[in-house]
């Protein structure tokens, strides 16, 4: 019996069999064949990226296989509560230790080049004290320090705009979890070049 759970942009997600089913659906706008490839690579490439941040000891849903035709990813459902509602309610000792378990998954994932690519806390599940990263529909693999960087300004503006009152501590305590990331202080650096980047942009 299938129960939905979500249904976004590109892909529907339900449960099946005790199993969370990701189907990346058909977009009309897009030629018969072009479509098929592109859902097709882009199951491969997240289903991939999953089972690369397992083995890099990041807590990610397990991946039992996929469907190529079909464009499904079949994995572990992770019966948690997204990390952006629990921040909500959570104590300041408690939210500066998640901060600190984000940061140090977020290194983990740039010590094996997976970039996210869509980091927010709502792609983010809290369970037994473990934070789950989620939804690596946009992500890919890359060793450059820009693309490492970028996945942190995107970050930090959600950061910013999803946790207002307390986004200056979460942010703190994430970068001390990032911390020990290889080419840690490289990263940074290109993070302020960024930043300032876009302020020039937007003053223009």
């Amino acid at each position: 019996m299938r129960k939905n759970i979500a249904k976004g942009a590109e892909a529907d997600l339900y449960l099946e069999g005790g199993k969370l089913v990701k189907e990346r659906v058909r977009k009309a706008y897009r030629v018969g064949d072009l479509d098929a490839k592109i859902r097709r690579l882009r199951t491969q490439r997240e289903y991939k990226l999953l089972e690369n941040a397992r083995r890099a000891g990041v807590a990610v849903p397990k991946v039992d296989g996929r469907d190529e035709r079909s464009c499904k990813i079949f994995m572990e459902h992770i019966d948690g509560v997204p990390l952006k509602d629990y921040l909500v309610t959570a104590m300041p000792k408690e939210v500066s230790s998640i901060a600190k378990k984000i940061g140090e998954s977020l290194s983990l994932l740039h010590a094996a080049n997976i970039i996210h690519n869509d980091l927010t806390t709502s792609n983010m599940l809290y369970k037994d004290e473990r934070v789950y990263f989620i939804d690596f529909g946009l992500g890919m693999t890359s060793t450059r320090i820009e693309d490492k960087a970028m996945d942190l300004v995107v970050f930090k503006k959600s950061v910013r705009v999803s946790h207002t009152p307390i986004w200056e501590e979460l942010w703190k305590n994430i970068l001390l979890g990032y911390a020990k990331t290889k080419r840690c202080k490289e990263i940074l650096s290109r993070v302020e070049v960024i930043e300032k980047r876009v302020r020039y942009s937007s003053e223009l």
